[in-house]
């Protein structure tokens, strides 16, 4: 799984590179939650992806869509070929996701609307009494946004414990650390008091991911912080929040390559 991180990466970083594209660091730090979901945890048929039975992902944090389409690709929702055309004109894979590419549950980007989506669905599923599970990631920052705190307050009033929330704790936003903008801790204890089972966990392990995620909580809702590194396995990426924005050009893409491949 380790492996298919790595060739995960450095499609992101073909696509970003051939499209001139940013948002590289904000994908590059998800790839190993969304590889441990999408090929150990969640139950999915790519043949037919809108199956009543499957779980949902949301990807809340849209702005990592270029990592989204690439798993998506490589689980067969789509032709491979697609990814060709991200963020070309006349594309169907454009920056943020939309509803209707096969595989992808919500239309994303404006922050703050996944997981009030998501809270639906769980809500919907428990009614149903299904053993279904919804998972959503979103970012640090997005946890700035008034309308996740609702959300973060109904799933625990309503007792969702299918619902899996996947906080991508990199502590950078597109201007700066998120502490320096909005701090967010005591960030556990938060969603501990609104009655969420949390764990904080290194959300770049796959092997902490698995053992995480392949749990179920009994009564409550389960909010997983993964602390990741903005823009993993890109030395010159890490930990810099300027890449939210910045472009690579053929040396730099070319050394990025490398890095990866270390």
């Amino acid at each position: 799984m380790k492996n298919k991180a790595k060739e995960i990466r450095k499609q992101i970083l073909k696509m970003a590179y051939e499209s001139n594209s940013a948002h590289i660091s904000s994908s590059l730090c998800v790839v190993d939650i969304l590889t441990v979901l999408y090929w150990d945890i969640m139950k999915i048929n790519p043949k037919h992806p809108n199956d009543k039975n499957r779980d949902r992902f949301i990807l809340s944090k849209g702005h990592a869509a270029a990592a989204l389409y690439t798993v998506l690709a490589d689980k067969h929702y789509f032709d491979s070929k697609l990814l060709q055309t991200y963020n070309k004109n006349g594309t169907l894979l454009g920056d943020h996701p939309i509803y209707g590419i096969p595989g992808v549950e919500l239309a994303t980007g404006s922050l703050g609307h996944g997981l009030p989506v998501a809270c639906g669905m769980a809500l919907n599923e428990k009614l149903l009494n299904t053993k279904k599970r919804i998972f959503v990631l979103i970012s640090d920052a997005e946890c700035q946004e008034g309308s996740v705190w609702e959300a973060i307050l109904f799933a625990g009033q309503h007792k969702l414990k299918n619902l899996v929330l996947l906080i991508d704790y990199n502590k950078l936003q597109a201007l700066g650390k998120t502490k320096d903008i909005i701090d967010l801790e005591p960030f556990k204890e938060k969603f501990q008091v609104f009655g969420w089972n949390t764990q904080i966990i290194d959300g770049n392990s796959v092997q902490e991911l698995k053992k995480t995620l392949a749990s179920r909580s009994i009564s409550k809702p389960t909010a997983i912080i993964c602390r990741t590194i903005g823009g993993k396995g890109v030395e010159f990426m890490e930990n810099d929040w300027q890449w939210h924005y910045k472009n690579l050009d053929k040396n730099l893409y070319e050394l990025a390559v490398k890095l990866i491949d270390k």
